[in-house]
């Protein structure tokens, strides 16, 4: 450990111990930083039986600041165990940042990918073209709680030269003898792709291809995932800079995937992009497969540069936390996003009602609508978020936008379906996740309440309701 690597440790100790995680809007089952900020999930895997979350982290700044990976651990996707700091940014070549990345698991080993940051100061840079390092490193495992030496292995000198200096984001899998890694991209152009490297050590990379679509979409492509789940490729990607049309309503950036006829590692084609959630707090989801097969997701519950609307955990020195984490299913060619099936085995109370149920003062809960008949259905929770099939599209909206207020500012989020069958609904603390359709759709935001309520209207509708 050399003495930067101490002294931040020290740091991250001192900060960490003055928070007593007694404020209000703390959660109960979605993972959050112990102080300060949080974004993008990174290494998520099962090593040895046990789920690992790394995440970006700024113990400093609940507003964001000098990046760290911080890591939590679990049996059961329920309960989380907080590890601490595990890779600090201490190396020349990720002194302004360990970003975001990905774990690999191979013979009894942890393989942790991701970006180093560097910002030069001696000079005048855009940091978009020039000023900027991303530099893909290396760090093993041998028992996920342990990290060897950070190894470079790329600089954007090893990069094809028709992009900027965004490159960033490992994602890595093995196919047939050997290792391939995915890579967000920006190009001189300002044109969005995914690039691709191959290895025959994971050590050293080679630049094999890239993926994009025939028309330009969006500027940068950060985040990438491609695995295959059900018989269906997916390739998921973060995309900024759509502008125009229906993305003048969505978020400020977007998270989605093509699904994928034939293999970007050759002849391919890309379905139109379909977002993963329609919500208001949703970006940089990972993935990764469990031991028992299932392909599971989880997502950084927020989003970056956006002044619509705020958090007001800011005021207890917090910000943001992760979804909860999902199962990823195909079928008849549409993706299903549900929760864990480990969530079952916390309810507790069930309540059971056709058409009307209403519920106050329960904090953390789940409820199921089946049978929806003619789409009539409408939920209110906290007097303020609404949930409702409207004019041929599920929406959901705040009643008040005013940043003090439960939405602190979100206003209207929305997705066009057909018809409404059935909703799922996992609310936290603060936060609220909706599963429309089984979940062919589904929404995620933050919010604030005062008082914990809500009422489902769903006419001759079965409605099941649980504590958590």
């Amino acid at each position: 450990m050399n003495a930067l690597t101490r002294d931040l440790a020290d740091l991250v100790k001192i900060v960490e111990a003055k928070a007593d995680g007694k404020d209000c809007f703390r959660q109960k089952l979605h993972l959050m930083p112990p102080t300060g900020w949080l974004n993008d999930p990174n290494g998520l895997c099962q090593f040895h039986g046990v789920y690992h979350a790394f995440f970006q982290y700024s113990p400093f700044n609940a507003n964001g600041g000098l990046k760290m990976w911080g890591h939590y651990t679990s049996a059961d996707m329920i309960t989380w165990n907080y590890e601490g700091v595990s890779l600090y940014p201490d190396q020349p070549f990720d002194c302004h940042g360990v970003y975001s990345g990905s774990a690999f698991i191979e013979d009894g080993k942890m393989y942790l990918y991701y970006t180093g940051n560097v910002k030069l100061e001696d000079g005048e840079f855009d940091y978009i073209r020039t000023g900027r390092e991303a530099n893909t490193v290396l760090v093993v495992s041998e028992d996920g709680e342990h990290f060897g030496r950070k190894r470079e292995l790329m600089r954007n000198s090893d990069y094809p030269q028709d992009l900027t200096c965004h490159v960033r984001d490992p994602k890595v899998w093995k196919e047939n003898g050997m290792y391939y890694m995915v890579q967000g991209a920006r190009t001189q152009k300002d044109e969005g792709k995914v690039l691709i490297f191959e290895s025959e050590d994971q050590l050293n990379w080679i630049y094999k291809s890239d993926v994009k679509t025939a028309e330009r979409f969006g500027y940068m492509w950060e985040c990438p995932d491609y695995f295959e789940t059900e018989g269906r490729k997916i390739l998921s990607t973060s995309v900024q800079g759509l502008e125009g049309g229906v993305w003048d309503a969505r978020n400020v950036y977007q998270s989605g995937y093509f699904l994928v006829e034939g293999d970007i590692l050759s002849e391919y084609v890309l379905s139109d992009y379909e977002l993963w959630d329609y919500g208001f707090d949703y970006y940089a989801p990972q993935s990764f497969e469990s031991e028992d097969g299932r392909r599971i997701h989880i997502s950084w519950m927020g989003m970056p540069d956006c002044e619509e609307y705020t958090n007001l955990t800011l005021e207890d020195g917090w910000q943001h936390c992760f979804t909860f984490p999902r199962e990823v299913h195909v079928k008849d060619k549409k993706v299903l996003q549900q929760p864990v099936k480990e969530l079952e085995a916390l309810r507790r109370g069930e309540e059971r009602a056709v058409s009307v149920l209403e519920k106050k003062g329960t904090k953390v809960f789940e409820a199921e609508v089946q049978n929806i008949t003619g789409n009539h259905f409408r939920a209110v929770l906290a007097k303020e978020l609404v949930l409702e099939y409207v004019n041929g599209r599920f929406e959901m909206k705040f009643t008040s936008q005013d940043k003090t207020s439960v939405s602190a500012g979100r206003s209207l989020r929305f997705r066009e379906v057909s018809e409404v069958r059935n909703v799922r609904i996992l609310a936290d603390v603060s936060s609220v996740e909706v599963f429309v359709n089984d979940g062919e759709t589904v929404f995620s935001t933050r919010y604030y309440p005062q008082d914990y309520e809500i009422k489902i209207e769903a006419l001759d509708a079965k409605i099941a309701f649980w504590e958590l």
